[in-house]
């Protein structure tokens, strides 16, 4: 197969509000357009985003999903990535984009469009389009958007698959181009076998000032199907029950976690590991299932010195996976015999807004971040941590429920608020507290309450030894109104690495002279001062 790609701005000074991107591996090949709404103030943002978390998110997709489930999943995650995003950042839609998605794998082409971006297929003098346009029926609105990714809350996106043939020509394209170019002149330049640096130059002559766009496309010319190997067709195994002995993928079960029997202390050439296996409910619950299989996903995929390290044994015939063994105790048994000194406390916090920024380059949140989930590693003259729990990790704006632990849950999560960088932030605050107190800000929750948040009192009533900046810290981490709390992670990380330029924080509710006490004596001193005067000049005149 040969793939050609090529854009062209409407103003080369501003730049082109379209992406796309093309990308082969073994026998696949992902190819993706996106077109921003002009009309949006992030469209070109939004287009962006959106190919290149397709095109990541696709190539280190679960095995078990088939091109189009995980074509589908993927864009409804960008969705919702792009409509909160833009709610938090503007209270309205404004990341808007259209978006055509495009991968062959042996003999078959899977797509996916939403919006007026579209795809064609070429074959023997013909031309079939295989994407729908998601416009205004009124002939009047033609040209605006119906559907779009980041328009709404979710998105249908219209999802096809087409048997390939040898010799056939596909083309992925922006509506600058197809509405330049009408089907009878496409069909004749691809059964050609024009490259798109072609079909964008012959559009860009073409167009009269008035159709003049961003224009983009991609072309994929199939000369020959590819013969994708097999993969076995039979479910992997989930076994039934699990005890000390069995050997599972070459792993010898030695003894479960507290916590659960399908995680085990595991043993493989004289190595521990710690081996997690399906849940037994996910062999009649596909929602179960496909957790799991997001689990592996995620756990397998995040190479970072913040994790464990996990792997899927070669070959595996049963459903689980494997994760280096880290003989460390968790933050919580260590607060049981004491608290962290200052220094470990913020040696922490950077830790978890470090790996908290790692998670979001792949639109991720941990969800449960609490010391249960921290492995403290001591050094030879210092501490460091590890994050554990994949299961809990799921995609940043999504609405999980209460997923998490109670206690540190943020307010707005116990009404069905989106999980977000701002509730991770709570998350942080409520285990640094924790860390420096060996108490929690607002009382420990219990599973299923809806508790009533009232302003945490001073950290520092509990530990005399914080110093005040960081006591500000803390205290606007753990705003109960998400508004005055950090509103990204960077923004905390900057003021744990700044103590010097961290201003004294006050909740909404602290009146003026809380807020600052000097400029309030300051301000007393020069009224009485004025009405002093004044009576002197009063008396003076008489």
């Amino acid at each position: 197969m040969n793939t050609t790609s090529h854009g062209f701005a409407r103003c080369e000074q501003r730049g082109s509000d379209d992406a796309f991107e093309v990308k082969a591996w073994d026998e696949t090949i992902i190819a993706v357009v996106a077109d921003g709404a002009g009309a949006a103030r992030e469209g070109r943002h939004a287009s962006a985003k959106i190919v290149q978390s397709l095109v990541s998110n696709f190539e280190a997709r679960p095995h078990s999903w088939s091109p189009q489930k995980a074509l589908k999943e993927f864009t409804k995650l960008i969705n919702r990535t792009l409509y909160q995003d833009s709610l938090a950042r503007y209270d309205a839609p404004e990341m808007i984009s259209t978006l055509c998605a495009a991968v062959i794998e042996g003999d078959k082409l899977y797509g996916l469009n939403v919006g007026d971006s579209r795809i064609y297929l070429a074959r023997n003098g013909s031309l079939h389009r295989l994407s729908d346009d998601h416009v205004c029926d009124q002939l009047e609105f033609k040209h605006v958007l119906s559907r779009a990714v980041g328009m709404e809350p979710e998105v249908e996106p219209h999802c096809f698959e087409f048997d390939l043939a040898d010799g056939d020509v596909a083309l992925l394209c922006s509506d600058g181009l197809s509405n330049v170019l009408d089907d009878d002149t496409l069909k004749a330049k691809l059964n050609q076998r024009c490259a798109a640096r072609s079909l964008v130059t012959s559009a860009r002559k073409k167009a009269t000032p008035e159709l003049l766009d961003d224009m983009s496309a991609v072309v994929i010319d199939i000369a020959e199907t590819g013969k994708l190997k097999t993969v076995s067709q039979l479910p992997l195994e989930i076994p039934e029950s699990l005890k000390r002995g069995d050997v599972i993928e070459g792993f010898t079960l030695v003894k479960p976690f507290q916590h659960s029997d399908r995680v085990w202390l595991a043993t493989r050439d004289d190595q521990r590991f710690t081996l997690k296996v399906a849940p037994l409910e996910a062999r009649d619950n596909e929602a179960v299932l496909n957790q799991f299989i997001k689990e592996t996903w995620h756990a397998t995929r995040l190479d970072a010195d913040f994790f464990v390290k996990a792997f899927v044994p070669e070959n595996a015939g049963s459903r689980c996976y494997a994760m280096e063994f880290v003989e460390a105790p968790s933050l919580k048994t260590l607060l049981r015999s004491r608290h962290l000194s200052i220094d470990e406390a913020i040696a922490l916090g950077k830790f978890l807004l470090r790996a908290a920024q790692y998670l979001m380059r792949f639109d991720l949140v941990h969800g449960d971040i609490k010391p249960e989930n921290i492995l403290v590693l001591s050094g030879y003259d210092s501490v460091h941590f590890k994050l554990v729990d994949f299961g809990s990790m799921t995609e940043v704006f999504s609405i999980t429920s209460r997923a998490g632990t109670a206690s540190y849950l943020a307010p707005e999560r116990f009404h069905e608020a989106p999980i977000s960088e701002r509730t991770e932030i709570f998350s942080i605050g409520v285990t640094l507290f924790e860390t420096l107190t060996n108490a929690f800000p607002f009382g420990e929750i219990e599973r299923f309450q809806t508790p009533h948040f009232h302003h945490v009192k001073s950290p520092s009533t509990l530990n005399p030894n914080l110093p005040p900046w960081l006591e500000s810290l803390l205290l606007r981490a753990l705003s109960v109104d998400a508004e005055w709390r950090y509103q990204n992670f960077s923004e905390m990380l900057f003021d744990l690495d700044h103590p010097d330029k961290v201003e004294p924080f006050h909740h909404s509710e602290t009146n003026w002279i809380e807020r600052n006490p000097l400029l309030f004596y300051k301000s007393s001193f020069f009224v009485l001062l004025a009405i002093v005067v004044a009576l002197l000049v009063k008396i003076l005149l008489k």
